[in-house]
């Protein structure tokens, strides 16, 4: 998350910047041929559960919480209706590897018109009130987060249980960016995952959906790189030399995938991703969208391993990432752009150059970095959702 947009994987990030960085540096070149891998069907889909309480299509949206930017303060109480998930950012470490996330509201010389803590939680209520789902997201930009230990793992789980009980929130949100998740040389398997930080993730994140039970709200939001560009690469390879961030998210999601109730990448600040069918898709248009939205419910082999499969997500675990205005991040695709990519994936039509593998009326909807954007841009994005899905 940024206060100024990137233009690309490469650029440099702001002090307080919030947008939605991929990782900042490519995956080095190897011997691994960029083939086109046929994709995979699905393993047996988990039974749903949490997904199952929210709309039928959901609109998703971070909302700037604790930082002000060039889009403005918006106080929790005036976030338009159309919004039903609505991810406070951001909750961050005291420091990469202590796992203790701490938040706190807008400082008021930083963001004039910041409500009091007292106001802050009321709106929480009436939100959920209102049938929304308010959730701590952590991590973002700055919140580099490394549960490098079994002590930093509890710690965290302790922190964010703290925020949670504190503000009467649904659940959390993972945004972890940067260098929080990458895979140890000879960690491979990305069913079976041995890195300290992957491993202590999975476990803090159970942990809390025990803790909290089915109305525990758990979404991730995850860059294209930690994702997608794992079908070509994940961590730093056989022969090592690879950006070893390259996939890392894939063993968590993985992991999660019973207790996920909502991914949705970051298809924004991306550089050029393979799709199932071989070729390359960049941002900007809808047929980016389809080709990394079909990757996640279709299935795909992990570095091209046909052994190696991530199955698929069922449709209603998965949004769309999208920046809300051209400032929000580079990738932003006009209404137009937007509807043509949920034609193509839920009905089948308005397809380009990229056809999917099957056809999802009940994909969840889209997420936008961010709410403030889109209200500093007239709420176009949600009222772009809102038109298509009624």
């Amino acid at each position: 998350m940024n206060r100024r947009s990137l233009s690309s994987w490469t650029s440099r990030r702001s002090r307080r910047g919030r947008v939605r960085c991929a990782a900042a540096a490519v995956v080095a070149v190897c011997a691994l041929a960029a083939t086109a891998v046929a994709p995979h069907a699905a393993a047996d889909a988990p039974t749903a559960s949490r997904a199952a309480e929210l709309p039928e299509h959901a609109l998703v949206g971070y909302l700037h919480t604790s930082f002000a930017n060039g889009s403005g303060y918006t106080r929790l109480a005036d976030v338009p209706d159309s919004w039903d998930i609505i991810d406070l950012a951001f909750g961050e470490p005291t420091s990469v590897t202590s796992g203790d996330i701490r938040f706190s509201l807008c400082p008021s010389a930083e963001c004039p018109g910041v409500e009091s803590e007292a106001e802050f939680k009321a709106a929480v209520k009436a939100k959920q009130q209102a049938g929304k789902k308010v959730l701590i997201s952590i991590g973002g930009q700055n919140g580099q987060v490394r549960l490098t230990t079994p002590q930093a793992r509890d710690t965290f789980v302790d922190s964010v249980s703290s925020i949670i009980d504190t503000y009467g929130l649904d659940g959390l949100d993972i945004d972890f960016e940067g260098h929080s998740l990458s895979l140890d040389d000879g960690d491979t398997d990305f069913e079976n995952p041995t890195t300290p930080v992957i491993v202590h993730l999975i476990s803090a994140l159970r942990t809390l959906k025990e803790r909290y039970g089915d109305d525990f709200t758990l979404t991730m939001a995850p860059e294209t790189f930690f994702v997608q560009l794992g079908h070509q690469y994940y961590g730093s390879g056989p022969w090592g030399g690879q950006d070893p961030r390259a996939g890392a998210y894939l063993p968590v999601i993985h992991a999660l995938r019973d207790d996920l109730t909502l991914l949705h990448v970051q298809d924004y600040n991306s550089g050029p991703i393979m799709g199932l069918d071989g070729q390359y898709h960049t941002m900007g248009g809808a047929d980016f969208h389809v080709a990394m939205t079909d990757m996640l419910l279709t299935g795909f082999p992990v570095a091209g391993d046909p052994d190696k499969v991530f199955p698929a997500l069922r449709p209603e675990q998965v949004a769309i990432g999208m920046p809300a205005t051209p400032q929000a991040g580079n990738g932003h695709v006009p209404p137009a752009e937007v509807e043509k990519a949920l034609d193509c994936l839920t009905k089948g039509s308005a397809c380009g150059p990229y056809t999917p593998h099957g056809t999802w009326p009940a994909l969840r909807g889209l997420m936008a970095w961010s709410v403030n954007w889109d209200r500093y841009g007239g709420d176009e994005f949600a009222g772009t959702f809102d038109r298509y899905f009624g």
